[in-house]
């Protein structure tokens, strides 16, 4: 009764109807995620290809412009737009530059010989996009490796590729080469589906399946990791 009149009084809208037994909850669950690829250009400011002296191609992300350089080293089966989120968000507390690079074998580098995955190609490879993008003038270079990238990340450091590196840091990295961190990975890049019938489908795949828990994430690095086909 006095619902009622409060109602009356001052106008309230009425209540919407509670859902009864489970199908409100199917409802709620069922709400469709959005699987749509996003673009990189949200998360860095210049994609560009670096030639190497050997006529190599990588494909490079960049975001910022002062600071000392985070150089960003992907996975095994990754690219560079998995550090896409990350750059975002480093770039937002801290006066840096971000640089993300499609390794060997990955993503839209292209080179001579893209089974080569030792440990030294990959590493000397990282040396000659730092000297063909900063020339004779390097600024100071943390390098960022997370699994497979970890380990050329230190093999890089190891090998002195880097004449102004000031940091290193590895992110759930295999001891040892990259040849080493690719060999246990082999379970991991068996258990992905030959083909997708589209790029939504393989970001779905992707969240699905656990490989990537972050649905903003794997909506702009899945791009990265698949290749379009003709049919």
């Amino acid at each position: 009764m006095e619902k009622q009149m409060m109602k009356e009084r001052y106008g309230l809208p009425p209540m919407p109807p509670i859902a009864t037994g489970s199908s409100g909850r199917r409802t709620a669950l069922q709400r469709k995620k959005d699987y749509s690829p996003l673009k990189w250009d949200k998360y860095f400011e210049k994609k560009h290809d670096v030639i190497t002296a050997s006529g190599d191609s990588f494909r490079v992300y960049e975001r910022g412009s002062v600071g000392p350089v985070l150089l960003f080293l992907h996975g095994g089966g990754f690219s560079a737009l998995s550090w896409a989120l990350l750059s975002t968000e480093v770039t937002a507390l801290v006066k840096c530059r971000c640089v993300a690079v499609d390794l060997r074998g990955h993503g839209d580098t292209v080179t001579a010989d893209d089974v080569d995955l030792s440990g030294e190609r990959m590493a000397s490879d990282v040396g000659e996009v730092v000297s063909c993008l900063f020339k004779k003038d390097p600024p100071p270079i943390i390098l960022v490796g997370h699994s497979m990238g970890g380990a050329i990340a230190v093999q890089t450091a190891v090998l002195g590729l880097i004449p102004t590196l000031i940091g290193l840091t590895v992110i759930d990295v295999v001891e040892g080469t990259a040849m080493d961190a690719l060999s246990s990975m082999q379970s991991f890049l068996r258990s992905r589906p030959k083909k997708f019938d589209s790029m939504e489908k393989a970001i779905e795949w992707a969240v699905r399946s656990g490989q990537i828990q972050n649905l903003e994430s794997a909506r702009v690095s899945m791009v990265g990791q698949i290749k379009s086909i003709e049919s």
